[in-house]
C-alpha cells in the first residue's frame, strides 16, 4: 500500500470520528453551544482542555522551533507550561465562581460597564483572530504534504473540517471532539518519538533519552548534537542566550498572555462544579506534561537526524549528492516548505550558518552559502520519515498534527463566535434577542470566522508558532491585566480598566507595527525589523509583558484619580475571591 493510501486512511478516519462526534452531541441550545451544558466530567474536561491546548504551534512548531535554535528557544516550552499554572491557579476557579462564561461578559459585570465590554471584545477578537492564523497555518502545512495538495488547498480542506463539526456542535461537539484530538495526537507524538529514541539512544522513554549516550558514537546526546552544529558554523545548540532581558520578557509575555486567551477560560465553564472546575485545570496539566516533557526530546533528535542525513560521514566532510537526496526531501519539496539551491554548482546539498566567523571554513571547502531551506514547521511532521520508521507511522502522525490544529483552532473560533453573538450582539446591540436566533448568529459568526482564518492562513506573517506568540502577547497586554485586577483589586474602576486596556493594546500593536515589516507589506522585511533597532533589544514578540505593565499602571492610575466602584461591586469581588460555591453559569 502506498504512504499516500495510508495517509487518507489515518485522516479520513480521524474526520470521519470528529465529525461523527459532533452529529451526535449537535448544541440543540445556548448553552449546549457555549458551555457544552454545563456538565462535562472533570477527566473528560481535562483531556479536551489539553486538546484545546496543545495547538498546532505546539504539536508541529514548537520543537521545530527549539531544533533550531536549541536551548535560546525553549523559552516557548517554558512559557506556555508556566502560563497553564498561572491560568489554573490565579484565575480559573474565580472566574468559574464569577459564573459569566465569556471574559468580556465578566469585564463587562464586574466593571459595570458596556464600554468595558466592548473593549475587552475588540481584545479577544484581535488576539484569537491572530491565534487562529496559527493554527490554520499548521493545518495547512500537514494537509500538503500528507494528501500531497498544494498548502492552500489543505487550508481550504481544514476549513471545511472546521466548519463541519464546530458550527454545527458548539462547545458541546467541540468537547467531546477534543477528547478525541487528545486521544490522536498524544499517541502520534509519543510513538515515533519512542521509536527515534530507540535508535538514537536505545532508550525508550524520549525525555532520558535526551540526556542518554548517543548509540553510534558513545557521546552524550546533546554533546554531539553541539559538536555537529558546531562544526557547521551555527551556534552550540546548548549555549546560554546574550539578550537575558528578553528571553525573560519573552517568557512572561507567553505566560501571561496564555493565561488571558479566552478559549481555554471558556473550558472551566463546561463542568458542574467551582471543585469541578479545580480538578479539570489539574488533570489538563498532567495531560499537556506527557507531550511537553517529550518535545524537547524530539527536537534534539530530529536536528541531530537532519544533519546526519545531509552529511552521513560527519559535517568536516562533503555532503550528499542531490541527485541522491532521500526520497522524505523530494517529497517535502513538492510542498514548497524545502528548497534547495545549488549555489557553487557541485550538486551537492551544503547546509550550514552563513556568518562572518564561519566564512573562512566555508570558503575554503568551496561552499558560496546556504542551499537548503527548512521550514520550522515540517520537522516534527518529517521525523517519522528522516528516521525511516513505518509507514503506519507516518500515516498516524499526520492525523495527530491535523488534530492540533483543528483542535485549538476549533476552540478559538467558539472564542470569537461568542465573543460576536452573545457579548456584543445581545449584550450590547439587541439584549431581547430570542435564544433560537442568538443561536443562529453565533453559528454565523464562526462561519464568517472560519473564512477570514482561512484567508489570513494563506498569507501568514510568519512561522506557526511566531503568529501564536504575537497573539499571546496581545492578550497579555489587554486581557490578562483585566482579568488581575477584576479579580484582586476592588479599588479599580470602569475608567481605570478602560483606558488601561486600550493602553497596553494600542501600545504592543504600535511596536508591533513599527518592528515587524511585514505589518506594512506581507511577505517583505523593513529596516526595523532586525534585533539592533529593537528598543533595548526587546522583540515585538517579547513586548506583550511591557504592554502589560503599562495596562496595569495606566488602569491604576486613572482609577485613582476617579471615583471608587459602587458598594456592590466591591463586596462582589471580595466574594469571588473566596471562591466556595458552585458558580453556575449562566447565559443572560
Amino acid at each position: 500500500m502506498s504512504q499516500f493510501a495510508i495517509n487518507l486512511i489515518f485522516v479520513g478516519a480521524s474526520f470521519a470520528l470528529y465529525i461523527g462526534i459532533a452529529i451526535w452531541a449537535r448544541a440543540g441550545s445556548t448553552r449546549d453551544f457555549y458551555v457544552a451544558g454545563g456538565g462535562v466530567h472533570p477527566v473528560m474536561n481535562g483531556m479536551a482542555t489539553a486538546a484545546d491546548w496543545m495547538s498546532a504551534a505546539s504539536f508541529i512548531s514548537m520543537a521545530g522551533l527549539i531544533a533550531a535554535g536549541g536551548y535560546a528557544n525553549s523559552t516557548f516550552l517554558m512559557g506556555w507550561t508556566g502560563g497553564y499554572v498561572l491560568l489554573a491557579m490565579l484565575l480559573a476557579p474565580y472566574l468559574r465562581k464569577f459564573g459569566k462564561f465569556t471574559v468580556p461578559d465578566f469585564i463587562g459585570d464586574r466593571f459595570y460597564s458596556s464600554g468595558a465590554r466592548l473593549v475587552a471584545v475588540a481584545c479577544l477578537i484581535i488576539a484569537s483572530v491572530t491565534y487562529v492564523i496559527g493554527q490554520m497555518t499548521g493545518a495547512g502545512v500537514a494537509f500538503s504534504r500528507f494528501l500531497e495538495v498544494d498548502s492552500s488547498t489543505g487550508l481550504m480542506i481544514a476549513a471545511v473540517v472546521v466548519f463541519l463539526y464546530a458550527v454545527l456542535g458548539g462547545m458541546k461537539g467541540i468537547t467531546y471532539t477534543q477528547v478525541a484530538q487528545y486521544v490522536v495526537l498524544i499517541i502520534a507524538y509519543t510513538i515515533p518519538a519512542v521509536f527515534i529514541s530507540l535508535q538514537l539512544t536505545g532508550n525508550p522513554i524520549p525525555a532520558l533519552g535526551l540526556f542518554s549516550e548517543h548509540t553510534e558514537s558513545g557521546m552524550p546526546l546533546l554533546a554531539k548534537l553541539d559538536m555537529v552544529v558546531r562544526d557547521l558554523g551555527f551556534t552550540d545548540y546548548t549555549a546560554d542566550v546574550s539578550n537575558k532581558l528578553n528571553m525573560v520578557l519573552f517568557t512572561l509575555s507567553l505566560m501571561i498572555g496564555t493565561a488571558g486567551l479566552p478559549h481555554v477560560i471558556i473550558r472551566f465553564f463546561t463542568v458542574p462544579k467551582v471543585a469541578d472546575a479545580r480538578w479539570s485545570a489539574g488533570w489538563a496539566l498532567v495531560f499537556i506534561a506527557l507531550l511537553y516533557l517529550t518535545a524537547p526530546a524530539v527536537a534534539s533528535m530530529a536536528r541531530l537526524n537532519l544533519l546526519n542525513t545531509i552529511y552521513p560521514a560527519g559535517p568536516t566532510a562533503d555532503a550528499i549528492q542531490y541527485d541522491e537526496r532521500p526520497n522524505w526531501i523530494q517529497t517535502w519539496e513538492q510542498t514548497g516548505l524545502i528548497k534547495f539551491e545549488d549555489k557553487n554548482g557541485d550538486g551537492r546539498i551544503q547546509m550550514y550558518k552563513e556568518s562572518p566567523a564561519f566564512a573562512a571554513t566555508a570558503e575554503s571547502r568551496g561552499w558560496k552559502g546556504n542551499e537548503l531551506t527548512v521550514n520550522n514547521d515540517i520537522l516534527v511532521l518529517a521525523n517519522p520519515e528522516i528516521a525511516n520508521l513505518p509507514g503506519w507511522v507516518i500515516g498516524l502522525i499526520a492525523a495527530g498534527g491535523l488534530a492540533a490544529a483543528l483542535s485549538t483552532a476549533a476552540g478559538l473560533l467558539l472564542a470569537i463566535s461568542s465573543a460576536v453573538s452573545h457579548d456584543l450582539i445581545k449584550g450590547s446591540i439587541n439584549p431581547q434577542i430570542s435564544e433560537k436566533n442568538e443561536l443562529l448568529a453565533a453559528r454565523i459568526s464562526m462561519a464568517v470566522a472560519i473564512v477570514v482564518a482561512t484567508y489570513l492562513g494563506m498569507n501568514p506573517p510568519g512561522f506557526a508558532a511566531q503568529v501564536v506568540a504575537l497573539a499571546f502577547g496581545i492578550a497579555a497586554a489587554s486581557i490578562f491585566p483585566a482579568l488581575m485586577m477584576g479579580i484582586f483589586s476592588k479599588r479599580i474602576n470602569n475608567k481605570g480598566v478602560i483606558c488601561g486596556m486600550l493602553a497596553g493594546l494600542i501600545s504592543t500593536l504600535v511596536y508591533i507595527f513599527l518592528y515587524l515589516g511585514w505589518f506594512f507589506i506581507p511577505g517583505t522585511n523593513s529596516m526595523s525589523n532586525t534585533p539592533d533597532n529593537w528598543i533595548l533589544g526587546i522583540s515585538p514578540l517579547s513586548f506583550g509583558a511591557i504592554g502589560a505593565v503599562i495596562n496595569f499602571a495606566v488602569a491604576f492610575a486613572v482609577s485613582a484619580v476617579t471615583e471608587e466602584p459602587p458598594e456592590s461591586i466591591q463586596e462582589l469581588v471580595e466574594s469571588v475571591r473566596y471562591p466556595r460555591g458552585a458558580g453556575t453559569a449562566v447565559d443572560h
